[in-house]
């Protein structure tokens, strides 16, 4: 059987790049490893860390098509961070005018979350520790 050690990273492209960068690196707290413009690809590449885990990679490209992501499309559902208190995080969110969902309690685990959306919709999920 193929061994897994973990997820490397998640790659998202975005349609306004500082408007994402901002919401990842100063809303959200990613830290920026390493950012760079692509000029054949009139792209930017920026890769993202939590702590020194390396984590996102945020792309910019001209005219991106754009990705049917609700109500239950294919493909990938959400990106998840876990969260050492969800209340705390939620207000934290709300406090810097992001809207979000009401806290939830996961049926299964007994543990909350909730969800946002990033700058363009991509569903954001934090979980409790």
């Amino acid at each position: 059987m193929l061994k897994i050690n973990k997820i490397h990273h998640i790659a998202i492209i975005c349609s306004d790049y500082e408007k994402s960068k901002h919401f990842y690196t100063q809303i959200l707290g990613l830290n920026i490893i390493q950012e760079v413009y692509r000029t054949e690809r009139q792209s930017y590449k920026l890769d993202l860390a939590i702590d020194d885990n390396y984590v996102i990679e945020l792309f910019s490209f001209p005219n991106p098509p754009k990705r049917i992501s609700r109500p239950e499309a294919s493909g990938l559902r959400h990106l998840a961070f876990e969260v050492n208190n969800v209340e705390e995080a939620r207000n934290y969110l709300l406090s810097h005018s992001i809207e979000s969902e009401t806290i939830r309690v996961d049926e299964f685990t007994n543990k909350e979350f909730f969800f946002i959306a990033d700058p363009d919709n991509l569903p954001i999920e934090f979980y409790q520790k």
